[in-house]
């Protein structure tokens, strides 16, 4: 039976963030790095891979671990982290994963027959004399593999550049041999940073990090996180080793840009780095990025939203949701999980996630199987919901826990009309209150506002 989807698209106690999706056959796989929560720092897990049928992109199904850290010959005591990787199908038909350990500026390989099955490590990316990429002199520390197959040819694209750190020049390409291991041009760079993006048309959005290539028809789209962390920009060539024009933002996890329902520079999230991908599901294109949870940068969930892919080739800003991959909103009925929230704020902004604001965060450990809730809730805090499809609601519920004093407002707009309030009790269990409203039958955004003291934890919506 069908699923609903919902954001994050993966269960709220996986955290694999910087997403790469792909379909094969008939199942959209997502290879992505992988947090843990409560996380010290980023990338503290193996690999592992999750998929989906195209035809129902609310079933996923965890694969399992698909390459763990201790599998480099360089890291088999495990003390380096596993950063973001890349897969392509090479010439031979086979899988090849690439990716960067925390503390070397190397780009590995592994291979696998299958799309999520075992990989075993096979490589480095090195020149024709041996000599590793990124150990040359004159070479970039390899970050962040892109990487794309066209018949016999394999183009990988890597790159990091801090702000004001000159020695980074931005995404760089080098076109492989039919090994997947040997440099035959390149390195090209393709997008500057920061520090080298004046008069290219990149200023504001020059490459920070993230480098992901696609093609849409006969157009190169490289996907990145720019110089502000939060957005994911996209950049086109005919060439794969070409230099590449500036398009536009795709997405932000904090929906800065977004003018439609609020001033295009409020922050309506707690935003933070970004990395992911686009991708064609049936007929539809789709941006995977990632969110921040926990009030940290290193607990991070995979999200994606439709987009649209205009005639011209330009793909328009998308709004973050909680619907996502539903192709529609999602039925206002029922009980829902607070963790699909994708708007969380309060009357002081704050672009980047940080300690002290209401956060997404879930009882018991990393790997516990346990659904997240919304924590840290003060006065002013506003938790929004987009989209529901309304149908006959009459009465909302909420379930609160924790010891505060106060009551949510309910409104279905951030800035909108009170149609309601539920008052919380002082509880160490979790306990529902309800409110009736009178919403009108249609497609509406929903909005939870707190009002009063204490520190209150919200745990789920239900609609009657």
């Amino acid at each position: 039976m069908k699923k609903q989807a919902l954001n994050p698209y993966l269960p709220s106690w996986e955290y694999v963030p910087d997403g790469e999706p792909y379909v094969f056959g008939d199942r959209v796989y997502i290879y992505g790095s992988h947090d843990f929560y409560n996380g010290y720092v980023f990338c503290m897990g193996d690999y592992v891979c999750w998929s989906a049928p195209i035809d129902n992109l609310g079933d996923w199904r965890y694969e399992g671990v698909i390459y763990p850290r201790n599998a480099d010959p360089i890291n088999a005591d495990g003390h380096m982290c596993l950063y973001a990787p890349d897969v392509t199908v090479g010439p031979d038909g086979r899988y090849y994963l690439y990716y960067n350990l925390d503390k070397v500026g190397i780009m590995s390989v592994a291979v696998c027959d299958t799309p999520a099955g075992k990989y075993e490590f096979y490589g480095y990316v090195h020149y024709a004399d041996g000599t590793r990429l990124g150990e040359k002199e004159g070479d970039e520390p390899q970050f962040d593999p892109g990487v794309i197959t066209e018949g016999n040819k394999t183009y990988l694209y890597s790159g990091f550049c801090g702000s004001g750190d000159k020695s980074r020049t931005g995404s760089k390409v080098v076109l492989l041999d039919t090994d997947m291991l040997t440099i035959l041009e390149g390195p090209t760079l393709v997008a500057p940073g920061s520090c080298y993006s004046e008069g290219t048309g990149f200023e504001g959005h020059a490459f920070f990090e993230a480098s992901s290539i696609r093609k849409i028809g006969d157009t190169y789209y490289l996907v990145y996180s720019s110089e502000v962390m939060h957005e994911l920009c996209y950049a086109t060539s005919k060439d794969l080793m070409g230099k590449f024009t500036y398009g536009g933002v795709i997405v932000s996890n904090a929906d800065i840009g977004i003018d439609t329902y609020k001033p295009a520079d409020m922050p309506i999230a707690y935003g933070g780095n970004n990395h992911g991908s686009i991708v064609q599901i049936g007929d539809d294109w789709y941006i995977f990025y990632h969110r921040q949870t926990n009030g940290t940068w290193y607990s991070r969930q995979g999200c994606a939203e439709k987009l649209t892919v205009m005639p011209d080739g330009s793909i328009p800003q998308v709004e973050i949701t909680s619907c996502g991959l539903n192709d529609g909103p999602l039925k206002a009925e029922g009980e829902y999980p607070v963790y699909i929230a994708c708007h969380m704020f309060t009357d002081k902004p704050s672009l980047y996630v940080g300690a002290g604001y209401p956060k997404i965060e879930q009882d018991g450990k990393d790997g516990d199987e346990i659904p997240g809730h919304i924590a840290q809730i003060c006065n002013s805090t506003t938790i929004g919901f987009k989209y529901f499809d309304f149908k006959g609601v009459k009465r909302i519920g909420i379930t609160t826990r924790a010891y505060f004093n106060g009551e949510f407002e309910i409104k279905t707009a951030w800035d909108g009309e009170v149609l309601g309030s539920i008052k919380g009790d002082n509880s160490n269990v979790w306990v529902t209150g309800w409110a009736d409203v009178n919403i009108p039958d249609g497609v509406h955004a929903l909005y939870l506002t707190y009002k009063g003291g204490g520190s209150a934890q919200l745990g789920s919506i239900i609609f009657e």
